[in-house]
């Protein structure tokens, strides 16, 4: 992805038809278990760290790195020593 800023970010994702695209931020070490969300959503690494696991599969992330988990796809989330910020698309 060669987007550099949250609005180049956020007008891509608008034009692929995304309904919401915020900044999400994370603390050092902060733990998501087990969830899932009524939404797809598309992200962008932009600080920090973290590892996402579903289905089976843990993904170390860290900036510069997409990702997508699509509504009702359970997923857990560990964030590393510094947190984590990504910008994320969401889609109803």
């Amino acid at each position: 992805m060669t987007t550099t800023t949250f609005e180049g970010f956020k007008a891509l994702k608008s034009s692929e038809g995304y309904d919401e695209v915020l900044v999400r931020e994370w603390a050092p070490n902060a733990v998501a278990d087990w969830h899932e969300h009524p939404f797809d959503a598309d992200a962008l690494v932009v600080q920090g760290e973290f590892w996402l696991t579903r289905e089976g599969t843990t993904t170390h992330l860290k900036p510069g790195d997409v990702f997508q988990v699509p509504r009702g796809v359970k997923h857990r989330e560990q964030y590393g020593p510094e947190g984590a910020v990504f910008w994320a698309a969401r889609r109803n």
